[in-house]
């Protein structure tokens, strides 16, 4: 799923793009894809863009009248900025919103289609569906603490709850939790001012890295590439890999479609967290420790 640093560099492609843009017609390929019937997608066919931002993951077009597109992308929605009136691929494409300067062509490559376009009337209706969760980049240390400690939560929950924090998912969770030194199962109320005060120096130097490497990495434009998995990550999509600061195997624990990945050693103590999956089959005999699983796994030579 596209996260702060993604949202970001689409922003500001974006503006460069389609601020002070008429937009000319919007071609729904997907049925699914608009989830408002009122007011109707025509009532911004015509229309001016005079501002686009961001609130959490989703991009909030702004046109005049208090008229807003809201668009989620979900896990798999992308944004490809093409030639004026192109053609439909509607194998992947769920709209085309068409200007005078280009088209602007929402896809989907998943089978399950999940992105999703809100057309919204009024500021009060747009602040309704703001999830709330605090902006970190520009909240002061002690505001960032009284939303860590107001909810009881795993690290890994807090961070990815949008009515918590704004704008983090599941691969930069990762690596800020990484970097901060601490466990996904950490319960936010059992922080001290140490690692809270960690954590949010953490949350602040991944996103603003990782938004400036992705910013160099598209140039003038759209993210041609927008991925969860970066060969630069430390733990995210490294399972089974070392660890780049200590060379420990990088672990998880996985649920539903997704999963946690961690350093043993950084994060927890060298403890290996229970893996739900595995845990269940193994019962008792689940290793404590990465040393344990390592050697319960190790492959059988000749002879053994």
């Amino acid at each position: 799923m596209p996260e702060y640093p993604d949202i970001t560099i689409y922003i500001e492609r974006l503006q460069n793009l389609l601020k002070g843009q008429r937009l000319q017609k919007v071609r729904i390929v997907s049925p699914f894809f608009v989830r408002t019937v009122q007011p109707p997608i025509d009532s911004v066919c015509g229309a001016t863009i005079r501002q686009i931002e961001r609130m959490g993951k989703r991009i909030i077009f702004e046109f005049d009248d208090q008229h807003f597109m809201v668009l989620h992308l979900m896990i798999s929605g992308r944004l490809q900025w093409r030639e004026a009136n192109c053609k439909i691929f509607r194998k992947k494409d769920l709209a085309i919103f068409d200007f005078p300067n280009g088209s602007l062509a929402v896809t989907e490559a998943a089978s399950k289609k999940r992105a999703s376009l809100h057309i919204i009337k009024g500021y009060n209706q747009l602040d309704a569906i703001n999830p709330g969760g605090l902006e970190v980049l520009s909240a002061s240390f002690a505001e960032f603490s009284a939303v860590i400690a107001a909810e009881n939560h795993t690290l890994k929950r807090t961070l990815t709850d949008p009515r918590i924090i704004s704008g983090i998912g599941n691969a930069y969770s990762d690596e800020i939790l990484h970097h901060a030194k601490l466990s996904p199962i950490r319960l936010s109320q059992k922080m001290d001012a140490k690692d809270t005060q960690s954590l949010y120096l953490s949350i602040k130097f991944i996103l603003n890295t990782w938004t400036e490497k992705l910013r160099i990495e598209a140039g003038a434009d759209l993210p041609k590439k927008v991925t969860a998995f970066h060969k630069e990550m430390a733990v995210h999509g490294r399972y089974g890999l070392p660890c780049p600061v200590c060379n420990a195997t990088v672990q998880r624990i996985r649920y539903a479609a997704n999963e946690t990945n961690y350093c043993p050693k950084c994060q927890t103590g060298g403890r290996l967290l229970a893996d739900r999956s595995l845990s269940r089959l193994l019962k008792s005999d689940w290793p404590s420790t990465p040393e344990e699983l390592e050697e319960k796994y190790k492959p059988k030579t000749q002879g053994q």
